[in-house]
């Protein structure tokens, strides 16, 4: 079979996907979901004009020097004064106070002092100085977060201030992850001979959530078929949106991940692709559940994940942003010309003289090496068959997750 392109198959994992149904969620449990519908402001904010600072809320003709000014009454946050201030007259007022009738400038405390009943200005104050006008963050109906938005910790405070209490959102999608393989043990076992660590399913996991998405753990499915193929079983009663599989996706006689999954009714779209590291991955459908085989070497299982996963997530969770952001760099070491495949080289990005990045190569590139890919935050990219290419030569990079 030949080796299909990184664009061909990115193509054929998002065809046809649709963002998952709506539901709501309050606004405690919005963080990192993604709006299926428009947001507009329920209220005005701040409703009214309110002090920016402790002080005197005065006229702005008496707020010159020396001028002293009957103290009339006091505005405290959430408790107005309901008098009007006229000339010669101000109200001590606290931060977060509304400004009371006649009053437009805010004489700060430390511009002024207090005699009895009286308060003197000690420095001029220009019209409208520590007032914060009404609507001066937004009014009610100004559609402030669009559908499609990734609700960060700010915007999660936004809805919150428009009134909001709970938000339309799209459901999580809820990512299966299986590792395959008679040779793993768990973290703080002692492994036995030819027996190594599983570290993938915990670097899929992390992934799946930091995108919003809900990772269900299938466990380690032993090399035979029935295994496999009765944890890919499990997958499909749990009706999740995507099953992940790292390890068991080559040819060998103890990968049976491709044969499971055909016995079970995943249509195979292809197996195979023109990257490096992740040749041996697979993409297929059950239904409505995708399907995509990953490779069981530690580095090729991630960034299989980080270049096809993340997006299907991001489409299927109905982001608008589903691409990873290409940028510019320049390369801080030679290059040897690329073969056929796709590169993502694991690199180190620190900021250059001219402004752009300057991405060098963390070391060896062998699939396996675990130290390398948690010490690169940016992967370089390189198209099939790129001709040598020298220390400054420009080149693409892609942030890896912080």
């Amino acid at each position: 079979m030949a080796l299909m392109p990184v664009a061909e198959a990115y193509a054929a994992i998002l065809k046809d996907v649709k963002a998952l149904p709506e539901e709501t969620a309050a606004l405690t449990d919005a963080f990192h979901r993604t709006l299926s519908r428009d947001i507009a402001a329920l209220r005005t904010q701040p409703p009214a004009a309110m002090s920016a600072m402790d002080g005197y809320a005065v006229h702005a003709a008496d707020a010159v020097p020396g001028a002293r000014l009957k103290v009339i009454g006091e505005v405290a946050a959430g408790r107005p004064f309901n008098e009007t201030v006229h000339a010669g007259q101000a109200a001590r007022i606290f931060t977060g106070g509304v400004m009371p009738d006649g009053a437009d400038t805010v004489v700060i405390q430390e511009d002024a002092t207090r005699d009895g009943d009286f308060v003197i200005v000690n420095a001029a104050i220009a019209a409208g100085r520590n007032v914060r006008a009404a609507g001066i963050d937004f009014r009610e109906g100004d559609m402030l977060l669009p559908r499609g938005t990734l609700l960060s910790d700010r915007s999660v405070a936004l809805a919150a201030g428009m009134n909001h209490p709970r938000l339309p959102v799209h459901r999580r999608p809820r990512v299966a992850i299986l590792a395959t393989g008679d040779e793993l043990v768990a973290p703080g076992a002692t492994p036995g001979p030819g027996q190594i660590i599983s570290s993938n399913v915990f670097a899929l996991t992390a992934l799946v959530r930091s995108e919003g998405a809900e990772p269900i753990d299938l466990g380690v499915a032993r090399d035979t078929l029935e295994a496999t193929s009765s944890s890919i079983r499990r997958a499909r009663d749990l009706g999740v949106d995507v099953l992940v599989t790292t390890g068991g996706a080559s040819v060998g006689d103890h990968d049976y991940v491709q044969e499971a999954l055909r016995a079970e009714g995943v249509d195979i779209a292809f197996w195979k692709i023109a990257l490096r590291p992740g040749k041996p991955m697979m993409h297929g459908r059950l239904k409505s559940m995708r399907v995509l085989g990953l490779p069981g070497n530690p580095v090729s299982s991630y960034i299989c994940a980080f270049v096809f996963l993340v997006p299907l997530i991001r489409a299927l969770s109905g982001r608008t942003q589903i691409d990873h952001v290409a940028e510019r760099a320049v390369l801080g070491h030679d290059l040897p010309a690329n073969d056929k495949r796709q590169d993502y080289l694991r690199a180190r990005a620190a900021p250059g003289p001219d402004g752009l990045p300057v991405a060098s190569s963390v070391g060896a590139q062998d699939s396996s090496l675990v130290a390398n890919l948690a010490a690169a935050n940016v992967l370089i990219v390189r198209p099939p068959f790129a001709p040598a290419a020298p220390a400054g030569s420009p080149c693409t990079i892609l942030r890896l997750p912080r």
